[in-house]
């Protein structure tokens, strides 16, 4: 299984103290060597640094704790494979623009059945169950709503989660085997719980 990182802050905060810890994990305290990756949103942009060896070791996870970029949500992942190879385009996270803005997107866990959903314009890059997930989310939150929705004073992440979320839960698509997602619930509730990885990035 593989390990994820979030915050969600106020104000722009740097994460150097967890982001150590974290990276220990991939292939000198924990087994997750098969590739990292973080996210920082900055305003309505990102940057994202991923490398497919263990974060442990990786002189790209070194030079970002040597950078303690300050941001107000975070999305961080080490990968402990499962479906799909070892490759840069297989790891986490996973970014894709919607409504004129940036979704990320890491999941922990495994899927079966999901080759079989469709993800409309939102082709996955690599061959993880992840990603196809990703993308299959993207597209039905863009059936739904193929403008961006109106959210006046609300913020987008938690509006466009109630949305997501219901729109899972009426699908008739979803595998049962999505209950993999971490919990012995529903699947799609499971599922819906999840969109948070990448909503959540965009409270900003």
């Amino acid at each position: 299984m593989c390990e994820l990182l979030g915050m969600s802050a106020n104000v722009p905060t740097d994460i150097c103290f967890s982001f150590t810890g974290l990276m220990l994990r991939g292939g000198k305290t924990g087994p997750h060597k098969d590739g990292w990756g973080i996210t920082f949103y900055e305003g309505r942009g990102f940057r994202t640094f991923k490398d497919p060896e263990p974060s442990a070791q990786s002189p790209i996870a070194k030079l970002v704790q040597a950078l303690p970029i300050k941001s107000r949500a975070v999305v961080s992942h080490i990968r402990q494979a499962n479906r799909g190879c070892v490759s840069l385009e297989n790891t986490h996270p996973f970014t894709r623009e919607l409504w004129g803005r940036y979704w990320t997107f890491a999941h922990n866990g495994q899927l079966t059945g999901y080759k079989r959903l469709p993800t409309g314009r939102h082709r996955p890059v690599g061959d993880t169950d992840s990603e196809h997930a990703f993308c299959w989310l993207l597209d039905r939150l863009e059936q739904k709503y193929p403008k961006r929705p109106a959210f006046g004073s609300v913020p987008l992440a938690s509006s466009s989660r109630k949305r997501a979320a219901s729109s899972v839960r009426r699908s008739k698509s979803v595998p049962r085997s999505f209950c993999t997602l971490g919990s012995r619930i529903s699947p799609r509730a499971s599922l819906a719980n999840q969109i948070w990885s990448f909503s959540s990035a965009n409270s900003v």
